[in-house]
């Protein structure tokens, strides 16, 4: 069975060449180039299913591609996984509030890569849950209609932001969201929500859900995921 098409932005040989051989072992169809203008070349002619993306690139760097992919309706919804070094955290940042799906650091496993792909992978072809739809995640229930949280069938008392950031994570486990990224989709009606503020309230839901607070991953100097269960 075909495996899906993942266009390489990359301008480094050798990593070129660690990417190539490791995720062709597992069947995936890659395109490589080395350059974000080819690789718009390469997106006009076919589009892929997901695109690995280094940020340091010659003339067009990664950020510039990436705005460029999301504000262009006919690749906003490509996903997108950035290779950064680990020194570039403030571009890990804008990266992920521009709408890319995820990163890995340089140096990386090839296996850590491999596990990123297939995760944003399988993100992508799972509708994200309406607003008002019943999620359960192992022992959690997050219920939009009721407003309501359970943990093991009890109830826990949620304040109406720190329900909207819990609801906002949990549909979609395993993405990364910066702390402003967060502040946009919740408007916190009892507690001012600001980036600051964001820390202080996955504090609270941590402490509030128990064991299932574990799920909610701190990512440092980027922001949270919801880890899948």
């Amino acid at each position: 069975m075909a495996r899906e098409k993942i266009l390489v932005v990359e301008d480094e040989e050798d990593i070129q060449e660690l990417i190539r051989y490791n995720l062709a072992k597992e069947g995936y169809q890659l395109k490589v180039v080395d350059s974000g203008e080819a690789a718009m070349a390469a997106i006009r002619d076919e589009r892929p299913q997901l695109i690995l993306l280094d940020l340091m690139l010659p003339g067009m760097n990664g950020l510039e591609l990436c705005k460029w992919l999301k504000s262009n309706p006919q690749t906003a919804n490509l996903p997108i996984v950035m290779l950064t070094a680990r020194s570039e955290e403030s571009d890990i940042v804008v990266g992920l509030e521009l709408g890319a799906d995820d990163y890995v650091t340089k140096p990386f496993s090839p296996k850590v890569l491999i596990a990123r792909v297939r995760a944003c992978l399988r993100r992508k072809r799972k509708e994200t849950p309406p607003e008002e739809a019943f999620i359960q995640l192992a022992e959690l229930a997050i219920d939009p209609v009721k407003h309501q949280v359970t943990v093991k069938n009890a109830s826990v008392d949620l304040t109406a932001t720190e329900f909207g950031v819990l609801h906002f994570l949990a549909r979609k486990p395993g993405w990364v969201f910066t702390r402003q990224q967060i502040v946009d989709a919740v408007k916190g009606e009892d507690y001012a929500v600001t980036e600051r503020s964001v820390d202080v309230q996955m504090v609270g839901l941590r402490r509030k859900l128990g064991a299932c607070g574990a799920y909610i991953e701190t990512i440092r100097g980027v922001g949270y995921r919801f880890r899948e269960p």
